[in-house]
C-alpha cells in the first residue's frame, strides 16, 4: 500500500510544539488527513492554537509498514509521533 505522510506541526495551548506525522492512504483528501490530526489530538486531550492546512502539509509518499498498513486498516490513519507528542 502506498500512503500519503502530512508532517504535523502545532503549538498546544501551553505554547509546548508538538511534531507529529499523520499518515493516510494516497487517495484521502487533505481535508481528511486534518480531521484524522484533530482526531488524534482529542485523543491525546492536547489543545491546539490551530490546525489547518498550514500546520498539516502533504510531504511525500511512500510504502507502508506493516504496523502502519494494519493501523490504517482499522481507524483509516496512523500517527507517527515525533517531537512534544507524550
Amino acid at each position: 500500500m502506498q500512503v500519503a505522510v502530512y508532517d504535523t506541526y502545532v503549538t498546544d495551548r501551553n505554547g509546548k510544539l508538538m511534531h507529529f506525522d499523520v499518515i493516510v492512504p494516497t487517495d484521502t483528501p487533505s481535508e481528511k488527513a486534518i480531521e484524522f490530526g484533530h482526531a488524534y489530538l482529542k485523543k491525546k486531550n492536547r489543545q491546539v492554537q490551530a490546525l489547518t492546512s498550514e500546520q498539516c502539509r502533504f510531504c511525500h509518499t511512500e510504502p507502508a509498514a506493516a504496523d502502519v498498513e494494519a493501523a490504517i486498516g482499522e481507524d483509516g490513519y496512523y500517527i507517527l509521533e515525533m517531537q512534544g507528542c507524550r
